[in-house]
């Protein structure tokens, strides 16, 4: 009852003139970036993320909810209309969504998509508004041995689980740590790390290595490789769906919220999982075997679809009870309120509780704008496709340029950008996954913090850390998730060694 109450002040807030402005103007920004092939949400929303910077707090996380979301349905529209997922999670959306609309009926594939994201965001939402007090009752039992081995979690699940090498991963986030160790230590106050350069003593800004990892490393990725851009397909027929499409597609819907919102909760659940589940069990329970992989199967964009936007829903709730992120978007986001002083987990719940309730109305705000903004706009994103890669990006490289400059207005944060930018392309061509690098710059220092706590609390005695059966058992679940996928690859390499 408690949480229904805080919701609906939060709708009070949320429905006011100008952050309902800031929701339209995120959804907007969202899918017409995200739209735009190979720009997934972690990209788009690094690359706004200097446009919220002035805002006050709670209209810029507005913004950010309707930019995460917005991003998330524009990778659909690539996938469905050109054959290029924006993402990962768009690949199972790729699939019978792109043979649809070559069979003309990519305005039902368009449609199933946007209405799927509503059905499973708004599910999903209610799940975060009714989870996430429960979680933040539990964390409050944490102590700070507790904390850490949380932080430990996060960076095992993160880094071992992004890209197809865990070493590759622990490589990336270590890298972050050590940039988490650049500035002034809040124990000592001595500098560390700076060389003697003042710009530094504030350390490393996370969004200058946001936007410079994905947003740089990204144009300078795709500029590198000469690639086909696709032919683009236009709108035939009516954009609406038939009687025997919604009846096709509404269970679709409802199965795929139920993988996505709680594989997305777990940490390294991610979206690709859920919205393979939900293809493959589509696929087994089709009545219209003869359409997959032929003709496209409208359940077969449902339901990865609506998965895909219920694990975005399910990241947010460890990231706002916890402080956890776990997908590369969640990491920015995390960043995004660090920028404004604020450390989502138990606190942000005790001492901003007003704006975590008027953020997550927003997402049920965004939710709805999503359908009523983007069905009649179809066409325009359309049109957003077909401008030529080479200005895109170079938009894109401006865009970012600029953003770090409003920022923090330094020439030493541009040639970092530029640095993290290189750093991020160069990652990309090794096939090194960026997000558990930006992951560890986050929660190196909450991680170190929380570890001195723990040691000056037990006189220095290292067995601290191990006391607490919460602690334990957390630990134990990374030590799992640390050896399960160097065994996977090996048993894999022997397979293809036989």
């Amino acid at each position: 009852m408690d949480s229904f109450l805080a919701l609906m002040s939060g709708f009070a807030a949320a429905l006011t003139p100008a952050k309902l402005m800031y929701a339209s103007m995120g959804v907007l920004l969202g899918t017409a970036v995200g739209v735009l092939p190979g720009i997934g949400p972690a990209v788009t929303v690094a690359l706004l993320l200097p446009v919220t910077f002035k805002l006050d707090p709670s209209g810029s996380l507005i913004m950010f909810a309707g930019i995460y979301y917005g991003a998330m349905y524009g990778g659909s529209t690539t996938a469905i209309l050109i054959n290029t997922p924006g993402e990962s999670a768009s690949m199972a959306t790729s699939l019978e969504g792109s043979l649809m609309a070559k069979s003309g009926r990519a305005g039902p594939a368009l449609a199933t998509s946007a209405i799927g994201s509503f059905v499973a965001g708004t599910i999903a939402t209610a799940g975060i508004a009714f989870l996430a007090p429960w979680m933040v009752k539990l964390a409050v039992m944490f102590g700070p041995e507790d904390y850490f081995a949380l932080m430990v979690l996060a960076f095992i699940t993160v880094s071992a689980t992004f890209g197809d090498s865990p070493l590759r991963g622990l490589i990336s986030l270590f890298l972050g740590l050590a940039l988490g160790l650049v500035g002034i230590d809040k124990l000592t106050g001595q500098s560390r790390l700076t060389f003697g350069l003042p710009e530094l003593l504030d350390g490393v800004e996370v969004t200058t290595l946001a936007v410079g990892l994905f947003a740089i490393g990204e144009a300078l990725h795709v500029a590198s490789q000469k690639r086909d851009e696709g032919s683009l397909l236009t709108l035939t027929g009516s954009l609406w769906m038939t009687k025997e499409d919604w009846k096709r597609s509404w269970m679709p819907w409802i199965r795929g919220t139920l993988f996505g919102f709680p594989i997305g909760a777990l940490p390294a659940g991610g979206a690709e999982i859920p919205t393979f589940l939900s293809y493959s069990t589509e696929k087994r329970l089709s009545k219209h075997p003869e359409e997959w992989g032929t003709t496209g199967a409208i359940e077969g964009v449902a339901g990865p679809e609506a998965a895909n936007n219920a694990s975005v829903a399910g990241t947010l709730v460890p990231l706002l009870s916890l402080g956890l992120p776990t997908s590369a978007t969640a990491a920015i986001l995390l960043a995004g309120f660090q920028q404004f002083g604020l450390n989502p987990g138990p606190l942000l719940f005790a001492e901003n509780a007003g704006l975590v309730w008027t953020l997550i109305a927003s997402l049920f705000i965004a939710n709805v704008m999503l359908v009523i903004l983007n069905l009649p706009l179809v066409g325009l994103w359309v049109q957003l496709l077909k401008i030529p890669t080479p200005w895109l990006y170079a938009g894109i490289l401006m865009f970012a340029a600029m953003g770090s400059i409003a920022t923090k207005g330094s020439v030493a944060e541009l040639l970092m950008l530029m640095v993290f930018g290189f750093l991020g392309f160069m990652m990309r061509r090794h096939d090194y996954p960026v997000a558990p690098m930006v992951v560890g710059l986050i929660l190196g220092p909450m991680a170190e913090s929380q570890l001195r706590r723990a040691l000056q609390i037990s006189i220095g005695d290292p067995m601290v850390l191990v006391q607490s059966p919460i602690a334990v058992t957390i630990l134990a679940i990374a030590a799992v998730a640390l050896i399960a996928p160097f065994v996977t690859n090996t048993k894999k390499f022997a397979q293809d060694e036989d």
